[in-house]
């Protein structure tokens, strides 16, 4: 299973920039996509479906804001939206697939780049979401955890630093 991860920073600017052409050369089976910044109803899903693509999306309650989704051409057994943590799903953070044994999950860490409160929460979703798979791994032990991890070791690690 090929599998690629996408902090995409919004999905219909993705698309104006060409998204769509890039998905039709065949990139992966399955898509993780993390910033969509949009519901499923504001996308068109009819090409996604032409190129063989189930879709996805747990977006964030606040428009314009957060939200995962995972296209994939292999049906999921079952999917599921959040990880049962209040203000992680609020903030459209995390969606899993299962697919048979294995479970993937699509994660966009917080950043907390935009003052003290941010990065308090941003290390509380850290030991939340590390509680979340040590649990789940306790039933579901074959796990890929993909995601935009909003971890940088260096200032050149940032986009334009």
């Amino acid at each position: 299973m090929r599998i690629i991860s996408y902090n995409v920073n919004g999905i219909r600017a993705a698309i104006k920039k060409g998204f769509m052409d890039w998905l039709a050369t065949d990139p992966a089976d399955v898509i993780c996509l993390q910033e969509t910044k949009a519901v499923k109803e504001n996308i068109d899903h009819q090409e996604l479906e032409e190129l063989g693509y189930q879709n996805y999306w747990f977006s964030a309650e606040k428009k314009g804001y957060s939200g995962v989704a995972i296209f994939t051409k292999k049906k999921p057994t079952e999917v599921f939206y959040g990880n049962g943590i209040e203000q992680s799903d609020f903030e459209g953070r995390v969606i899993r697939a299962d697919f048979g044994d294995i479970s993937l999950i699509n994660a966009y860490f917080p950043s907390g780049t935009s003052g003290d409160e941010r990065q308090t929460y941003k290390y509380q979703w850290l030991d939340e979401f590390y509680d979340y798979l040590n649990e789940l791994r306790k039933t579901r032990p074959n796990l890929i955890i993909c995601g935009d991890y909003n971890i940088c070791h260096k200032e050149i690690d940032i986009h334009n630093p």
